[in-house]
C-alpha cells in the first residue's frame, strides 16, 4: 500500500446522486466503479455493501452543514439532520462495509472530519474558532461526536490490524456552505490527505486526527 495508484484501481465511488457519481466515476478512471449510496437509508447502505465483496479501505466523506446558528437559536431538526449524516451515516457505512474490510490483509478506514470539532481549538481563546460565538454548533459537535468515534472504532479494531484515524481537512472550495464555496482551497490537496491516512504502513499510528497536510491536530 505505497502507491496511490492502488487507491484508484479498482474504487467504488459511493454518491446518493447517481449523475454526479457517474461524472466522479469517469473523472477517476482506472476502473472506477459507481456505488449509489445515501448514508442516510438503511436500505441504501446494505444495497451499496451488497455490492462489495472485499474492500482494502473505506473513506468516509459525506458531511453536510444545514445551518451556521449556534445552540441557543439552533432547533432539535437541524440537529438531527446533520447528525443523521455527519455520524449516524458514518456509523451505518462503516459496519455494513466491515465483513468486506475484514476479507483485506490491510484495512484502513479514513473519516473525514473538520478541525472546527476540535474541542481544544475551539476553547483556545488565542485560535479563530474560539471568535466564532459558538455558531454553526450543529456541525462543529457532530464532527467532535465522529472524532470520538474514530478513536472508538480504532480501539475495537486495533487487534484485527485495522488502521482507522480523521482527517481536518482545512476549508476547501465545495458547496458545504457559502464560505467553503467562496474559498480558494484545493480540494485535492486535503485529498492528497486522506490518501495518505488510507496507505499507511503496517506500523503506522491508528486512532489519532490529523491535519491535511500530516500534522496531528488536537482533540
Amino acid at each position: 500500500m505505497n502507491d496511490s495508484t492502488a487507491l484508484v484501481t479498482g474504487a467504488h465511488v459511493g454518491s446518493r446522486d447517481a449523475a454526479r457519481g457517474a461524472r466522479a466515476v469517469a473523472e477517476i478512471g482506472g476502473g472506477a466503479r459507481l456505488l449509489v449510496l445515501d448514508v442516510t437509508d438503511d436500505e441504501s447502505v446494505t444495497e451499496a455493501a451488497r455490492q462489495v465483496e472485499s474492500l482494502d479501505i473505506l473513506i468516509n466523506n459525506a458531511g453536510i452543514m444545514v445551518d451556521g446558528r449556534s445552540a441557543p437559536e439552533a432547533d432539535v431538526d437541524s440537529f438531527r439532520r446533520t447528525y443523521e449524516t455527519n455520524l449516524f451515516g458514518v456509523l451505518a457505512v462503516t459496519n455494513a462495509f466491515l465483513p468486506a474490510l475484514r476479507r483485506s490483509a490491510v484495512p484502513r478506514i479514513v473519516n473525514v472530519s473538520s478541525g472546527t470539532g476540535s474541542l481544544s481549538w475551539n476553547a483556545d481563546p488565542e485560535h479563530p474558532f474560539a471568535a466564532s460565538g459558538g455558531s454553526g454548533a450543529a456541525y462543529r459537535s457532530s464532527k467532535t461526536a465522529l472524532n470520538a468515534l474514530t478513536l472508538y472504532y480504532a480501539q475495537a479494531l486495533a487487534a484485527e490490524g485495522f488502521k482507522v484515524n480523521t482527517l481536518a481537512p482545512g476549508l476547501r472550495a465545495t458547496d458545504l456552505n457559502s464560505r467553503a464555496a467562496a474559498s480558494d482551497g484545493d480540494p485535492a490537496e486535503a485529498a492528497a490527505g486522506a490518501v495518505r491516512l488510507a496507505l499507511l504502513p503496517d506500523d503506522g499510528p491508528t486512532g489519532q486526527f490529523f491535519s491535511w497536510d500530516g500534522t496531528p491536530a488536537p482533540w
